[in-house]
């Protein structure tokens, strides 16, 4: 596969969250603000190619060799969670206010399936380093551009006239709704 086909198609075609609707809970819960979703679409990002990476070289050196591949899982997720503590350690003694901002939801980088599916994603098609690390980037950017926009969309929502009933998450589940048939047509679904 050509990679720059498999950079746009983990970027957009595929998108993590509108076409496999994983990392919805960061998508909902840190999208109010852009600065907030922007934080943590770059910290998913750090930890997706960091992770993608580290677990290439484990699955191909040290699973795949010694017939292992069932430990595969947990493994990934050990690797995940080690480098979230890493990425808030960072944050609570560099950036205060980020770390500030995304509150709870940082520490739930750990348990957001959109980390350890592109991971997974990653390992089970076999790609190659090269391609492991244009897939992973390419799809924690997806995931960052469409927090981002979903989150410059909710801002907006707040100041229009919105039906009480639909205000906060209703007409942000009407909203993702949108965006995701909006990637289905343009995916051709």
């Amino acid at each position: 596969m050509n990679l720059i086909s498999l950079f746009i198609i983990s970027l957009l075609t595929e998108n993590i969250v509108l076409t496999k609707f994983l990392g919805m809970c960061p998508f909902f819960g840190t999208s109010k603000n852009k600065n907030n979703a922007l934080s943590m679409g770059i910290s998913v990002m750090i930890v997706v190619v960091l992770a993608s990476l580290i677990t290439y070289f484990i699955n191909n050196y040290i699973l795949i060799p010694t017939e292992t591949t069932y430990l595969k899982t947990i493994i990934f997720i050990l690797v995940i969670s080690c480098l979230v503590q890493l990425v808030e350690i960072i944050l609570k003694q560099k950036f205060k206010g980020v770390y500030n901002s995304l509150g709870i939801y940082l520490p739930l980088i750990t348990t957001n399936c959109a980390v350890l599916g592109i991971v997974l994603l990653s390992s089970n098609n076999d790609y190659s380093l090269l391609e492991t690390l244009v897939y992973s980037v390419g799809s924690s950017l997806g995931f960052t551009l469409v927090i981002y926009v979903f989150s410059s969309i909710r801002e907006r929502l707040e100041t229009c006239n919105v039906p009480k009933n639909f205000k906060g998450y209703p007409i942000a589940f009407i909203t993702a709704f949108i965006m995701a048939l909006v990637f289905a047509r343009y995916v051709g679904v």
